[in-house]
């Protein structure tokens, strides 16, 4: 596919990331009182990200977030649905849901939401048409590490010192939530969790690694961008062998690159068979070069594989008000102009999702 490469520059980080439509998040200094704060997100410092030569044709601009728990769809070249609901959490799905097999769930630096990496779960999208991408949006409250300011944040930081580390109020709620959207998935469409991947950026990557590796369940890996292991102390390693992907910044001026190898052999003591770092010379930030890498390990972990396909709910046992909407999200709206019967609702789902229209 090709690519075209923009970068946005920022002298600092901002304190939170401000809803936009444009493509890049604009970043610039904020001070209070002439002090700054910092936000882990992932346009820190520089952000370059590929971005689709025919960008405009398949992604349509952000909805406002202030139309609260309103679902909103827009279909990605022809492979892809990105699904907003409302309440912050993007679900970037293959157009024919029964194609899926497999589930990955990105979590967002600290003062980002999920719309931080939006596009970059619709570029894995459109290159793995097989898997389904949820992008879930922390909480909104008070970070010590910023003078108490709210933004959204999966728990509080304290400090990026390995004491302050250790200090992580609200981390067992965050993983809770991830572990429901795991939970969920499985009891819904009978995906093994072994079919499911943990990613993150900062502050996302280390709840992704907390999690992840307390499962009782093995997945097939965690991705870890400029992240770090939070609360040494109390994670407890059930999963050995879950393979870590981790991608960071030589130059990250925040979450140094120390803490990444810290991070390594922390877990390497603690029992971990594989864990796999790359450096790039970057700052608190993701490259091209990053997410090609992390392309590459997701197609090595889940590669498309039809026996795991989901198992969907049959359309013959839908409510019409689930069936209208599976037809929606399928983008199948302008086929349904006309029908009146259930039977005929029926029907148009089971060729779509057999491969016949």
């Amino acid at each position: 596919m090709k690519t075209a490469l923009r970068s946005v520059a920022a002298r600092s980080p901002p304190i939170y990331s401000p809803k936009s439509t444009n493509y890049f998040h604009r970043c610039r200094r904020h001070s209070i009182a002439n002090r700054t704060f910092v936000s882990l997100r992932r346009a820190a410092a520089v952000s370059f990200l590929l971005v689709p030569s025919n960008y405009s044709s398949w992604c349509q601009a952000f909805p406002s977030q202030q139309q609260s728990h309103r679902t909103f769809i827009s279909f990605g070249m022809s492979t892809h649905v990105t699904e907003r609901d409302g309440s912050g959490t993007i679900t970037v799905s293959p157009k024919n849901e029964a194609d899926q097999s497999g589930l990955i769930v990105i979590c967002h630096g600290l003062g980002d939401t999920g719309e931080g990496f939006a596009d970059v779960a619709e570029q894995f999208a459109s290159q793995m048409p097989h898997l389904k991408f949820v992008l879930p949006t922390a909480p909104t409250q008070p970070v010590t590490m910023n003078m108490g300011m709210p933004m959204p944040s999966w728990y509080d930081i304290v400090g990026l010192d390995e004491r302050s580390n250790e200090n992580c109020k609200g981390i067992e709620q965050s993983q809770d939530r991830i572990k429901a959207i795991l939970q969920k998935e499985h009891e819904e469409t009978g995906l093994p969790y072994s079919r499911m991947l943990l990613a993150g950026f900062s502050q996302g990557g280390a709840l992704s690694l907390f999690t992840g590796l307390q499962l009782e369940e093995q997945l097939a890996g965690i991705i870890v961008w400029s992240g770090y292991l939070p609360a040494a102390s109390k994670l407890q390693l059930k999963q050995p062998n879950t393979k870590i992907w981790h991608g960071h910044g030589t130059q990250d001026p925040l979450v140094q690159y120390a803490m990444a190898e810290k991070t390594k052999y922390m877990l390497l003591e603690k029992g971990l068979k594989d864990y796999d770092l790359h450096s790039y010379p970057i700052p608190h930030t993701v490259s091209p070069a990053e997410l090609r890498e992390a392309m590459q390990f997701l197609l090595s972990v889940l590669p498309p594989d039809e026996s795991f396909k989901v198992q969907l709910k049959d359309p013959s046992s839908m409510s019409i008000k689930e069936l209208k909407g599976a037809i929606r999200k399928a983008g199948l709206g302008n086929k349904a102009v006309g029908l009146m019967e259930k039977a005929e609702f029926v029907k148009l789902l089971q060729d779509h999702r057999a491969g016949k229209l």
